[in-house]
């Protein structure tokens, strides 16, 4: 559970902590993941898609120096 103090009633700077610290701790990526169902097979063939987009992402920032 993620708690956030407010200082001096300053909401804004504790709700953009708040903020900061869910994205940290990984809670909407999971959430995204369990969003609904892959089968194994579609989901092995999303990670390489993933992976050849990421290898030429990198190919192409390497490239670029």
């Amino acid at each position: 559970m993620t708690r956030v103090e407010v200082r001096n009633g300053n909401l804004d700077g504790a709700y953009k902590r708040f903020k900061s610290q869910v994205a940290r701790s990984g809670t909407p990526s999971e959430v995204k993941k369990h969003r609904h169902y892959d089968k194994p097979g579609v989901k092995r063939r999303n990670e390489k898609k993933e992976m050849m987009k990421n290898a030429r992402k990198k190919r192409n920032r390497d490239g670029n120096r």
